[in-house]
């Protein structure tokens, strides 16, 4: 049986950090003969969570969202996948809204008021990728904040979510345009040339253990 595993990109640029640890992740997943399909959000119009409650209703209570728009199809995509990715860079400590509002319309089917517990239709591992011009402690700062948005993938799908994070990224191909301090693009082309390819690994031995998991 062919293993699905679904990468959603909360980037908005198509050939920067995030994408890139996206095809790493998918590369690896390929080489261990998964089926590998990555979605980018900033593509799609839609919007969070309308609080419209119809995946509350009495018996007719629903495990994904039922609001009609360009994300429809992809939460159908998730919904049959065997492994879930969601990328972001970070900005101001958290992911970008786009995968906000994706998290929203994902999980928020899944919890049962009666029971105050959240349950996937559909259990599958779940790895982060987290893309940031901070520091590595910066990211473990990050980190604290994403424990809620964490908790509920694990809680979710009965397993440990990992995560990846890239630090220290470049922001721009180049600086000379733009405002930033003195000697940042040295010292950001000096941490890639020690990190980068190191990440980009990361992220396809990432890709090649959740295949093999599923």
């Amino acid at each position: 049986m062919i293993k699905k595993i679904l990468i959603i990109d909360g980037g908005p640029r198509k050939n920067m950090n995030t994408a890139a640890m996206c095809k790493k992740f998918a590369e690896g997943a390929q080489s261990a003969s998964a089926e590998v399909k990555i979605i980018r959000l900033y593509d799609i119009d839609y919007k969070g969570c309308h609080s419209c409650m119809a995946c509350k209703l009495k018996e007719r209570v629903h495990t994904s969202c039922r609001f009609p728009d360009g994300l429809t199809d992809v939460l159908t995509d998730c919904a049959s996948a065997d492994g879930l990715v969601l990328a972001s860079p970070i900005y101001f400590g958290e992911v970008t809204a786009q995968l906000r509002a994706f998290f929203e319309r994902f999980t928020f089917p899944w919890l049962n008021y009666a029971q105050g517990t959240f349950s996937a239709p559909k259990k599958m591992p779940v790895t982060m990728i987290y893309t940031m011009n901070g520091m590595p402690s910066d990211g473990e700062n990050m980190r604290k904040n994403m424990q809620t948005f964490e908790w509920v993938l694990s809680a979710s799908m009965g397993c440990s979510v990992e995560a990846i994070i890239a630090n220290n990224t470049t922001q721009v191909n180049n600086y000379t345009p733009y405002e930033f301090a003195p000697n940042t693009a040295e010292e950001k082309k000096l941490w890639r040339s020690e990190h980068w390819e190191q990440d980009l690994q990361n992220a396809y031995m990432a890709g090649r253990k959740m295949a093999g998991q599923i």
